[in-house]
């Protein structure tokens, strides 16, 4: 099992920080005072999403390095928030993320403008970084069956149920049948396969660049028809001599990057039968020219680029028909909050190992993207693609 990244778990914190409560009566803090009331929060206030700073220096930070200055300091112990994913909804209800523009967010869309940054060299970082943290680590935060995406929480009161429904929903959209085949792009510990598999009755093929997740996976999945290949999804079937009634990418096309969308689907459509179909699942951001959050960037999701729904649609139009969009972004949020709390509730398993600059920075990434996800700031969609259009029309199941 891979260590926790050195510049999240053994990075010193700052020097020593004031008593903790107090605040500093200087001009950054004043501005950020205002620039947070705007919000409707407040500093060292009693409402659960106000404030709390403990380091005189936080507000001067946060004002000059913006998304990235708010989190290095939380992680930093600088501040604290008792709602922090309310907190994060707040500032971005009111756009405060707008008028805080910073050095670091114009160079974070200045290196995606000018670099491929999910180039074929790069891509086994993310794998590495993230997903190869420890499979104990996921089984502890995840629900049972290992599924690291949205759940579906229309008819779901607890996890378990939640992602079990967004699995079976992915299911009957894709119309699986008996002796089908499926490939899962993305597959991560072959969630979606074992169910389609045991459920449905189809034999599938996972991609994942995650040594971890294809190792525990395929033993999740014995005597099952599934198979993980450890392979980026630009290397798999590049003559296309391997066809599949019906493709599935969820929760990956987030690490694609928009300089590699139309070969993504130019090699979804060459693995694909002609009257097949194609379930991408995916978060996505309101406007393609939003870059990704450069905190997210350097500390969780490295080399990360939510696509925007136009961005996806200009880049399968010359190989798939759309036939339908299914938006349940708000479903993340809750999602979000029980990883954080099954993450609350396992880390005296964890604490020793990763210490608790990781606490923090996973507290903070969990709860952020919570709150990204209740501001409607983030969505997720379900878009069901066919290569020449179903027909009689494409009915999605209820």
């Amino acid at each position: 099992m891979q260590q926790p990244r050195s510049d999240i778990a053994t990075s010193p914190a700052p020097a020593a920080s004031p008593a903790q409560g107090t605040s500093v009566d200087a001009p950054a803090t004043s501005t950020l005072a205002d620039l947070l009331a705007v919000a409707g929060v407040g500093i060292a206030g009693e409402r659960p999403w106000d404030m709390l700073i403990h380091h005189p220096q936080t507000a001067e930070r946060i004002l000059a390095r913006g998304s990235l200055g708010l989190g290095e300091s939380y992680m930093d112990g600088w501040w604290d928030c008792a709602r922090l994913d309310e907190f994060i909804a707040r500032i971005l209800f009111a756009r405060l993320d707008e008028k805080v523009a910073t050095r670091a967010l114009m160079l974070q869309g200045i290196r995606a403008r000018l670099f491929n940054l999910q180039n074929l060299r790069r891509t086994w970082h993310v794998g590495e970084a993230h997903y190869d943290l420890g499979n104990d680590f996921f089984e502890a935060m995840l629900d049972g069956r290992l599924a690291y995406t949205c759940g579906y929480w229309a008819r779901a009161d607890n996890l378990d149920d939640a992602q079990a429904a967004k699995l079976d929903l992915i299911c009957r959209k894709l119309g699986l049948e008996r002796g089908m085949r499926l490939l899962d792009i993305g597959c991560g510990w072959g969630s979606l396969m074992k169910f389609a598999a045991e459920h449905y009755g189809v034999e599938c093929v996972g991609l994942t660049i995650s040594r971890e997740q294809a190792e525990h996976g395929q033993a999740r999945c014995a005597g099952l028809p599934v198979a993980f290949r450890l392979q980026d999804y630009r290397q798999f079937n590049r003559g296309g001599s391997e066809r599949f009634d019906r493709v599935a990418s969820v929760g990956m096309f987030e690490h694609v990057g928009h300089k590699n969308h139309r070969a993504f689907f130019a090699m979804a459509r060459r693995s694909l039968n002609d009257d097949g179909l194609f379930l991408l699942h995916t978060i996505g951001k309101n406007l393609r020219r939003t870059p990704t959050d450069p905190w997210i960037d350097r500390y969780i999701f490295p080399n990360g680029d939510l696509p925007s729904l136009g961005q996806i649609a200009d880049a399968c139009e010359d190989d798939f028909i759309i036939e339908d969009v299914h938006n349940f972004g708000a479903d993340y949020d809750r999602t979000l909050m029980a990883w954080h709390a099954r993450f609350e509730a396992a880390w005296p398993d964890f604490a020793e190992r990763y210490g608790e600059r990781f606490r923090r920075t996973w507290r903070y990434y969990l709860l952020a993207c919570a709150g990204t996800f209740r501001a409607r700031t983030n969505q997720l969609w379900q878009i069901v693609l066919s290569p020449l259009g179903v027909r009689g029309g494409y009915r999605r199941p209820a």
